[in-house]
């Protein structure tokens, strides 16, 4: 499966091979400085397979992790996490129904609580060296 992504403008376009390997919701104080927003939804797929189609795109970094965003709308794309091999494809640019999250991380930074069927872990999830341990909401 491939699907095709692009920025608000259209003028960065990304193909997205295979299936993302995991989806949630990040609630990080890094990704609420960076796009303005409480939290986000994200798309982890395996760095080789996100192929950069068209366009021109700039690499910043805020805190920890460079972004990728579209030289010309601002638009942004994905995240690489520093050592690991994905990219965090923001869930937005995605078709609607592809986003399938499975809960919510990083909640210690949480605005406010999100009352959803999700877990809502404080930290990250085992699979990521966290604990699992989840928010007392």
């Amino acid at each position: 499966m491939t699907s095709e992504v692009s920025c608000l403008c259209g003028s960065v376009k990304l193909a997205l091979h295979g299936e993302p390997i995991h989806q949630f919701y990040c609630h990080c104080d890094d990704c609420q400085a960076v796009h303005g927003a409480a939290y986000i939804g994200v798309m982890l797929y395996p760095e080789d397979q996100v192929e950069h189609l068209s366009g021109e795109t700039d690499t910043w970094v805020y805190k920890n992790n460079p972004r990728t965003r579209c030289r010309q709308c601002g638009t942004i794309l994905y995240a690489e996490p520093p050592g690991a091999p994905w990219k965090g494809v923001k869930a937005n640019l995605l078709p609607p129904g592809q986003f399938k999250p499975s809960h919510h991380l990083q909640c210690q930074f949480a605005v406010l609580p999100v009352v959803d069927d999700l877990p809502h872990l404080k930290g990250f999830p085992a699979m990521f060296g966290g604990s699992d341990e989840e928010m007392p909401w």
